[in-house]
């Protein structure tokens, strides 16, 4: 090959495999960003962070009051594992008045918070929580590096109290559920646990209906109104459940309910309000929103802020499934059809296995999407640790092809229902 035709070669490859980004910090909610408020906005706000902050601190004092006692510095880390497999919600009846479910239960309460919420990462089915024992498992990333998105203010108080990975909903249903099975006298402390739960979840909610991952809040991506793992979601449910006052939430208050149906529908106009507008066309929703902006913005170092895919059909599946739906929610949902309608990738399959993550070409394959889309243009991106941002998976980490889906077929399953509903 020519040297003229080698330089052209390489300068072409670079151009096609190049980063095109980096994802920034998402900022935290402060009160400085708060001051930048109109006037009349503000009170909320600094109300809401004035709960926050004094709120860290009852529950930060809770447990220094605990080590003083024992005579002890450091709390011990709660078991880790997983509430969504130690905490059973697919069991008969019968079960959850029965002792294993009622064992459970007792840990359950045991590791509620100060404020009523529960950690992530933790295993509901070892042990009741001792003192000096930490109420959160070891939920740091092995892969932390300066100025990494994921680094905590202080290691030692992390994710305590947070919707991720099911958190908080995943024991209110629970305990709700064991409190209806068990007798009056024996379930009431369960009851008195969820109630404590409910208040956790409207104290955390943001003034303008969303709810940040973690709360109190932890800062940095923490504090962004989050719909990634379907976090908001699954509050909405619960919160819905419980304004219901059927079933298993039957024994709930009714200011409790009405309190609920308020929150319920301050997330609704939320949710609606946080639907990407993308060079002047309605189209669907990130991962995470800034609480104040509303804007998409990143999380950990590898998810952009993007037009996000996955966590986008859950939320269209919810406003499809809200019993009386108004015009926005028509609108908000026939414009996030029309996206996944236009973002659709035909004749591709995705893999992934010890070597990474694979994007191949497969004739008549089922329809997938790219996890991400970047703003301005709609072109699948991927990030990596280090924070860049790339148009082709093959050039992030093999870490992180083989460590993250990339592509996902859950808005097929928003296509379809659209379709029968009409």
């Amino acid at each position: 090959m020519k040297p003229t035709l080698i330089l052209t070669f390489l300068i072409c490859t670079a151009a096609f495999a190049a980063t095109i980004g980096k994802s920034t910090p998402p900022p935290s909610l402060t009160r400085d960003r708060v001051a930048t408020l109109p006037a009349k906005d503000r009170a909320p706000w600094l109300a809401y962070l004035d709960r926050s902050e004094r709120q860290m601190q009852t529950d930060r004092a809770f447990l220094a009051a605990e080590l003083k006692a024992a005579g002890v510095t450091q709390a011990t880390p709660a078991p880790g594992g997983s509430a969504a497999r130690s905490i059973p919600l697919d069991r008969p009846a019968e079960w959850y008045a029965g002792p294993d479910a009622r064992r459970i239960a007792a840990i359950v309460v045991s590791f509620q918070t100060p404020a009523g919420g529960w950690s992530k990462n933790l295993n509901m089915a070892d042990h009741e929580r001792r003192k000096g024992e930490h109420f959160a498992a070891n939920n740091l990333s092995k892969y932390l590096a300066p100025g990494d998105f994921d680094t905590p203010h202080d290691i030692s108080w992390n994710y305590v109290g947070t919707l991720d990975n099911d958190a908080t909903t995943t024991q209110l249903r629970f305990l709700a559920r064991v409190a209806a099975a068990v007798g009056e006298k024996e379930g009431a402390p369960f009851r008195a646990s969820f109630v404590r739960g409910i208040r956790y979840l409207l104290a955390a909610q943001y003034p303008n209906g969303g709810w940040p991952q973690v709360w109190p809040l932890e800062g940095g991506y923490h504090d962004a109104i989050t719909f990634n793992d379907g976090a908001i979601g699954e509050a909405i449910r619960v919160l819905s459940s419980v304004a219901e006052g059927k079933g298993d939430y039957a024994f709930t208050s009714a200011d409790l309910r009405k309190d609920a149906a308020a929150a319920v529908q301050r997330a609704i106009d939320c949710i609606l309000q946080s639907q990407i507008v993308d060079r002047g066309v309605l189209t669907v929703w990130g991962q995470q929103h800034d609480p104040l902006t509303l804007q998409p913005v990143a999380a950990r170092n590898y998810e952009p802020a993007a037009l996000c895919s996955a966590e986008s059909a859950g939320i269209v599946q919810f406003l499809m499934a809200l019993p009386h739906p108004d015009a926005r929610v028509g609108k908000a949902v026939d414009a996030a059809v029309a996206w996944f309608r236009k973002t659709a990738i035909p004749d591709h399959k995705y893999s992934r296995g010890p070597d990474g993550g694979h994007f191949d070409p497969q004739p008549g394959a089922p329809l997938l999407w790219a996890r991400y889309y970047e703003l301005g243009t709609e072109r699948p991106i991927f990030g990596d640790r280090d924070q860049s941002i790339h148009d082709t998976l093959d050039e992030i980490s093999r870490e992180r092809r083989s460590g993250y889906t990339w592509y996902v077929t859950a808005p097929q399953s928003v296509l379809d229902a659209y379709a029968n509903r009409r």
